[in-house]
């Protein structure tokens, strides 16, 4: 993979990772809630569920993209504009992101299960995978699927990361923590301009 595109996909990466969403917020209701270990297995069951999504976006996508030359036009238009379309939505403002309502307790066990469940079955994240991911494949250099795989990886990877930090952080800060995440307009505007540049500049990328 070319070096600036690698260097693009992980500064977007880790923008889009550090940016609160509904992933970030149940990792810190459960913190809250049960504390710390109950925050970092929802950390896991999340990245679990983003695994499943790369593996049926490489497998899926890259066999239509190989066998169809039209589909990587097609892939790339529609996931830059979809892209555009959650930045423009974060823009305008949407209802604050809250964790007030309570979890019952469980077991670290059907926390994890419960966080792969919950992320595997949320179709945005499905949509955001088959959108992101390819945009930064080169189908001439080959290996199509092991490509996406690989920087599904490193996007799961920082994500995790960042997660885990959050419930260390989470299951001390107390509950003014996702308060204050989920109505803090700032990071809707983040949110909203990473994914609009994103859009943009995919949709303007030329493949090679």
């Amino acid at each position: 993979m070319p070096h600036t595109n690698l260097l693009f996909f992980l500064i977007a990466t880790v923008t889009l990772n550090v940016t609160p969403g509904p992933d970030m917020l149940y990792v810190i209701a459960r913190s809250v809630g049960q504390g710390r270990s109950a925050g970092i297995a929802s950390a896991f069951g999340i990245a679990g569920g983003c695994l499943v999504h790369t593996l049926a976006v490489a497998f899926g996508l890259a066999s239509l993209m190989m066998a169809v030359p039209v589909a990587y036009g097609l892939v790339k238009y529609a996931g830059a504009a979809y892209l555009v379309f959650l930045g423009i939505r974060a823009l305008m403002g949407p209802q604050p992101m809250t964790a007030d309502a309570p979890l019952r307790e469980d077991t670290l066990t059907a926390i994890f299960f419960q966080g792969v469940v919950t992320n595997v079955l949320n179709p945005k994240v499905a949509l955001f995978f088959v959108a992101f991911l390819p945009q930064f494949v080169d189908a001439h250099l080959g290996h199509v699927a092991l490509q996406i795989v690989f920087l599904g990886v490193l996007f799961n990877t920082s994500g995790t990361i960042v997660n885990v930090a959050v419930a260390l952080a989470a299951s001390h800060g107390g509950k003014r923590m996702r308060t204050r995440l989920g109505n803090s307009p700032i990071f809707r505007w983040v949110t909203g301009g990473v994914f609009i540049g994103l859009g943009v500049r995919l949709a303007f990328l030329e493949r090679r």
